[in-house]
């Protein structure tokens, strides 16, 4: 199922990277793991997005679905670093913001 959202999804997904690589980097000065684990979540949200937008049918939703799991284990990851005190709760508002919208728009195309 080709996706004409996909792209701008795509972008929106690379621009959570952006807002998301100063703080990754803090994260790992304190947890090496959290710090990974988020980064590769990060990454695989850009990447399953760009594999939804090439798939087929089913298999497009499947891999919009795991950009969307990938979304809340950032999330989680981005928020546990602030429980830990890795990183302030200010530093990640505007991070956090973005993934809220993104996850919206990823959770309309899989719900179509």
């Amino acid at each position: 199922m080709y996706n004409p959202n996909g792209t701008s999804i795509l972008e929106h997904a690379l621009e959570v990277a952006t807002l998301a690589r100063p703080l990754v980097e803090a994260i790992a000065r304190k947890d090496r793991d959290l710090a990974s684990q988020a980064r590769r979540a990060i990454s695989s949200i850009a990447l399953n997005a760009a594999e939804g937008r090439g798939a087929v049918a089913g298999n497009s939703r499947l891999r919009f679905e795991t950009a969307l799991g990938s979304l809340y284990e950032a999330q989680a990851g981005i928020r546990l670093a602030v429980a830990w005190g890795y990183i302030s709760q200010r530093a990640t508002d505007e991070l956090l913001a973005s993934m809220d919208r993104l996850g919206g728009r990823v959770y309309g195309l899989v719900r179509k």
